[in-house]
């Protein structure tokens, strides 16, 4: 068999995404078996780019290791601790999530919030200063049931923000609980991907009375929108603080990814918000693509407790001649050294992005070129 069938073979075997070396080559050329049927090295490291390439982005992909959960290291795997796990998992599931701090506290918690809120938010519409007030003060409640849901230990470091027009809060983005462990403290308005199912109906009713602005990544169009709403937001005078979460995507809160410069081209001052999750009881990263978030939060409401810390850091205004794009880079350098995170140079939304045909047949190209020229050298 010739060697071109034996790549048809493997590749129809195992790996059916390996690019076809066939189809790049010149009409009526074939590649030559080696005697005795023998890889040489020189074959080897005539292609060495494309294997270090592939290697590379097999064992150092710095991009998907962003957005994968890395549980901690078992514990529970012996004798002696194995039935004290087992034990644990009876309480989490059979007594602490049903009874005290889980579904009955989140119960009572929406009871009382939805007999308040439904009739502030019809009755009182003529009086929009003094509505906006006790529907902000509700949210902040409702946020404070579900931190209790998932007993919830947060600490708060530096000064609670206060209401003034031209700023923007920004913080690092790990789960969809940011918004709400900062919620419960101050009633922000957040900038958000729409989301479906239960979710989405909050995001139209509830949050909406707060502010809230949302977009969605799949609408061109809704950059140009969101973008002018942001503008208008910020020079409001009674509007809740603007928090903006500018990686754009949940990151395992080992990392920080780009932050997208629209944030920072409001011509206002930027408060850094920094929010660490310490993994003791369990991992509060939402990957979206694996995980609904009712799931996720049932993962939160079984766990013993979620151990947040956040800093509230010092204020930050553009300096003079520099860009929007530095000064994000400014700003994000002060959230990650202040939460211990790791900066990497990638953009967040290429996580729900496929390389393009063009890119692959690229690739593909130049992996073809390399054997042409071996197959010149052998002429």
């Amino acid at each position: 068999m010739s060697t071109t069938g034996k790549l048809k073979s493997s590749s129809s075997e195992l790996d059916f995404d390996r690019p076809n070396i066939e189809d790049y080559l010149p009409s009526g050329s074939t590649i030559q078996q080696e005697p005795h049927g023998k890889l040489c090295l020189r074959d080897l490291l005539n292609i060495s780019p494309t294997l270090s390439e592939a290697a590379g982005a097999i064992v150092d992909d710095s991009f998907t290791r962003c957005f994968k959960s890395n549980p901690p290291e078992p514990w529970n795997w012996n004798v002696y601790l194995f039935p004290l796990w087992c034990f644990g998992v009876l309480v989490r599931y059979l007594i602490l999530f049903p009874a005290r701090y889980r579904v009955l506290v989140l119960t009572i918690g929406w009871m009382i919030f939805l007999s308040s809120f439904i009739p502030v938010h019809f009755l009182l519409k003529g009086h929009d200063k003094l509505r906006r007030k006790i529907e902000r003060s509700l949210v902040e409640m409702m946020c404070s049931f579900f931190v209790a849901s998932w007993t919830g230990v947060v600490k708060y470091h530096g000064p609670r923000p206060s209401i003034r027009p031209k700023q923007v809060f920004v913080a690092n983005h790990t789960s969809m609980i940011d918004f709400i462990i900062l919620e419960q403290m101050t009633a922000f308005a957040v900038i958000m991907q729409k989301h479906p199912g239960w979710v989405g109906l909050l995001q139209s009713t509830i949050l909406e009375s707060v502010g809230c602005i949302w977009f969605n990544r799949s609408e061109a169009k809704d950059r140009e929108i969101v973008a002018k709403k942001l503008r208008e937001h910020v020079l409001g005078t009674d509007n809740n603080p603007l928090l903006i979460f500018p990686e754009g995507t949940c990151v395992n809160n080992h990392y920080t990814v780009m932050f997208k410069k629209g944030s920072f081209e409001l011509g206002c001052t930027v408060c850094p918000v920094a929010i660490k999750y310490n993994k003791i009881f369990v991992d509060a990263f939402w990957n979206s693509r694996k995980q609904s978030f009712s799931k996720h939060l049932l993962r939160l409401m079984t766990s013993w407790a979620v151990v947040c810390d956040v800093w509230y850091l010092e204020p930050q205004n553009q300096k003079p001649g520099e860009t929007a794009i530095e000064f994000a880079e400014r700003v994000r350098d002060i959230i990650s050294v202040r939460a211990g995170l790791k900066k990497v140079p990638w953009d967040g939304y290429l996580k729900y992005s496929h390389p393009s045909p063009k890119l692959k047949q690229g690739k593909q190209q130049n992996f073809a070129d390399s054997v042409l020229r071996r197959l010149e050298e052998e002429k």
